[in-house]
């Protein structure tokens, strides 16, 4: 658990994350939101910010009641964030954007099914959508609670995705890797439907993806695994 001390460089992991979450065009403007958590709860950021020019000042501390410090509110969807925390205790930071290709598969309220082996990146065997539900309240915040409850990632119908990890960059690496496998899902599609993996051979690759995370934890690499690393 971060301590107070640790806040600091935690907060500008947070600031580094948006504005590269902007910088890669995987979210845009105000749109989306982040957060780490701490002992208090979390430090997320601030509603309204525009990540391009957000700076520590921006990351607002909050329970996970969204009782807050400071003269800045927090995001709107803090709701979610805590409902992640609550429901994950190994969560320790969460990324939301309006990924252009996961945004418009929300959209079609499609899950991604297990049509290529990286979907097992977040968790499962597939990348379940959760039902719609306005920005900012408590039944949005059941649905995330409920579709991240086995995958560390998931769409959101009509709005989005949201990924968790082990750290603001990790779960922002989890986001685009979401993005490109929704890209590659959608474009599949234009031509067919994409020959689905089965449950066997999708569980196959997780049990090598958790000896990845776990070669990778304990070198502290990072990294999101793969077929050549």
């Amino acid at each position: 658990m971060t301590s107070e001390p640790e806040q600091p460089m935690l907060k500008q992991e947070l600031v580094d994350t948006a504005r590269t979450m902007n910088a890669t065009g995987l979210n845009q403007g105000r749109s989306g939101n982040l957060s780490a958590r701490v002992a208090e709860g979390m430090l997320i950021s601030a509603s309204g910010c525009h990540f391009d020019d957000m700076t520590s000042d921006h990351v607002v501390p909050c329970d996970l009641d969204g009782d807050y410090k400071g003269a800045l509110k927090p995001s709107s969807e803090w709701g979610f964030h805590a409902a992640i925390y609550r429901q994950r205790p190994d969560a320790r930071a969460v990324v939301h954007v309006h990924s252009p290709w996961a945004t418009s598969l929300a959209c079609l309220n499609r899950p991604i099914p297990a049509f290529h082996y990286m979907v097992a990146v977040a968790g499962g065997t597939d990348i379940p959508c959760v039902p719609y539900a306005t920005f900012g309240t408590q039944h949005l915040a059941e649905n995330v609670q409920a579709g991240i409850a086995e995958r560390d990632a998931c769409l959101m119908a009509n709005h989005g995705q949201v990924a968790l990890a082990d750290s603001p960059e990790a779960a922002l690496e989890l986001a685009q890797e979401v993005e490109l496998l929704a890209r590659c899902y959608m474009q599949a599609l234009n031509v067919g439907e994409p020959v689905l993996l089965t449950d066997e051979q999708m569980n196959e690759v997780l049990a090598k993806f958790h000896g990845y995370r776990r070669n990778a934890q304990a070198s502290d690499a990072g990294g999101i695994p793969g077929a050549d690393t």
